[in-house]
């Protein structure tokens, strides 16, 4: 199939071969001739990085009337790093069409040159949805011609409590002959969003909801709790050429790995929600630029975030929620390239990994943490590899040769050598020299290697001897159980709600337990010794306008 053999328009398609797009992708096969017909709704289920945007960007242009200089088609999804990625990919596909206008109005950034954007004239607006909101309660942007709404990430706008905004951003669009629904996941609020908002969609799924990327090697290395932090180096150092995201539970794990990797002489800045809209401009301008080899960040920072040739992502921890695994994991392994996604996990977690391994359908491969010896030798053969490939073509070294020559004539071949890499790797050598063993050991694992019968592959195999029954919720002698009003009717699932716990409260994940959540309110278990904290931490606060409630349960 060709995107001519879509029904795309001439112009269209000379921009898709000038991009050097030959084939169009699953998605992109499956939903462009529908969405050409511009009356029917949809229901798009597919990975971030399938070629969603061009899935809906290719049908928008083709349908809005360049002649009409209103908002025709509006285009909603969660972060302003998506919002500008869309506009520049739809920028160029309309390369050789025009009069057509395409204006992205995000927050972050002053609201009155967007306005006079839209003023100008302007076919298709992609938003956020806050700033969406904005323009339409200042009357700045007017809705009522939109024939063609866009919710892409629809599952992220709504994990990030948009669920609101998308409802009220859809009331006012009364007259929209279609609306377009792009996921990654189908949770029941995204059903329930299709229901009532749209017309018996039909329904497009690429790939197995939920499954991981195939072109990924999924990894984790098992380690006591207290050396994730030097399991982390010892992976980054074994592993030179390395550039990726690590993912952290809070944004004070964030911060603090990020200060202390810096101080040790590494290319590496933080992401997180503290951070301005300009110093995150920044670090996303650097690591893009590969002036950062490694940007850690939280799941709520990097939603949006669309780099290419991200060759690793490290879980720091692993995250609750399985869906949060598959978009960490979805971050390499783009556009037919192969990734690697490393988890490092302690013996408690390993239940976690068989879960995950269960429900993203792909194995996990144990692997061992590199010892020292093992790191010196990998990043002494690097420096070699880089040795062999600088480019001495530039520069006239050639006239500095013969004093070369002269101050090394009394000293070996071998003895230079030795000496380069004696100035390149003394510190890093004394660092490792006496290294210890990071890797749990065999008594305390709750997997056990096995050789395959047939072919003899080797992989991971649960021990079931070790599998224990699962306590009561609230019967943990050391937790207390606290009750908090916010539960799934405010936009959360679990990995959210837990992210916001632990941000209020700056606290670590190891002090959680059972967490329970209802439609109104949930009830946490934490540990005895920071109860007290927590509740300062969150009760009274203020949650979209509401005041969070939060106090002992026994207590009520």
């Amino acid at each position: 199939m060709t995107f001519e053999g879509l029904g795309l328009d001439a112009r269209l398609v000379q921009a898709t071969d000038a991009l050097g797009f030959t084939q169009p992708t699953p998605i992109q096969e499956q939903t462009i001739p529908v969405l050409l017909s511009g009356t029917k709704d949809l229901v798009g289920l597919a990975q971030t990085g399938t070629g969603k945007t061009a899935a809906f960007g290719l049908p928008l242009l083709q349908l809005a009337d360049a002649a009409q200089k209103f908002p025709q088609a509006l285009v909603v999804c969660p972060t302003r790093e998506l919002c500008l990625q869309i506009v520049n990919e739809i920028d160029l596909f309309k390369k050789f069409m025009t009069g057509m206008h395409v204006v992205a109005v995000y927050g972050g950034t002053p609201i009155g040159s967007q306005i006079r954007e839209l003023k100008r004239g302007v076919q298709i607006v992609v938003a956020t949805p806050g700033r969406l909101i904005d323009l339409i309660e200042r009357k700045a942007i007017d809705l009522e011609q939109i024939k063609y709404v866009v919710l892409d990430e629809a599952d992220e706008m709504l994990n990030m409590g948009f669920q609101d905004d998308i409802e009220f951003i859809l009331k006012n669009t009364p007259n929209r002959d279609a609306t377009w629904l792009f996921s990654a996941t189908m949770p029941p609020e995204i059903r329930r969003v299709s229901k009532k908002y749209m017309k018996t969609p039909l329904e497009v799924t690429v790939g197995k909801m939920n499954t991981a990327n195939k072109n990924v090697d999924h990894q984790f290395y098992l380690t006591n709790a207290q050396h994730r932090y030097d399991a982390l180096k010892r992976l980054i150092d074994f592993n030179p050429g390395m550039y990726g995201i690590i993912f952290t539970r809070t944004k004070a794990d964030a911060q603090h790995i990020a200060e202390k990797l810096t101080r040790e002489g590494y290319d590496i800045d933080a992401l997180h929600g503290d951070l301005t809209q300009q110093q995150r401009d920044k670090v996303m301008g650097e690591f893009r630029e590969k002036t950062l080899q490694l940007l850690i960040a939280t799941d709520v920072a990097a939603r949006g975030i669309d780099v290419k040739d991200i060759t690793h992502v490290i879980n720091f921890e692993l995250p609750d929620d399985v869906e949060v695994y598959t978009h960490r994991s979805g971050r390499t392994g783009r556009a037919g390239n192969t990734g690697i996604c490393m988890s490092i996990v302690h013996s408690r977690e390993i239940g976690k990994i068989r879960q995950i391994e269960r429900m993203v359908q792909v194995p996990f491969h144990k692997v061992e943490i590199p010892t020292g010896k093992d790191v010196c030798r990998k990043q002494f053969f690097h420096f070699m590899e880089k040795l062999l490939q600088a480019d001495i073509s530039h520069g006239d070294y050639e006239t500095y040769v013969p004093m070369l020559e002269e101050k090394f004539a009394d000293i070996t071949k071998e003895e230079v050598l030795k000496r380069v890499a004696a100035m390149e790797f003394d510190r890093f050598l004394k660092y490792y020299e006496n290294a210890e063993d990071l890797n749990v050991r065999e008594r305390q694992r709750d997997y056990r290697e096995r050789d395959s019968r047939e072919g003899g592959d080797r992989r991971v195999v649960p021990d079931r001897r070790r599998e224990t029954r699962p306590r009561e919720f609230g019967n943990g002698g050391d937790y207390s159980k606290l009750f908090v009003n916010l539960g799934t009717k405010d936009g959360f699932y679990k990995a959210s709600f837990l992210q916001f716990i632990l941000d209020m409260s700056d606290l670590k994940k190891e002090v959680l337990g059972r967490i329970d959540m209802k439609e109104m309110n949930s009830w946490i278990e934490v540990d005895k010794s920071v109860a007290n904290k927590m509740i300062r931490a969150i009760d009274g606060k203020n949650y979209k306008g509401r005041r969070i409630r939060m106090n002992d349960a026994n207590s009520r």
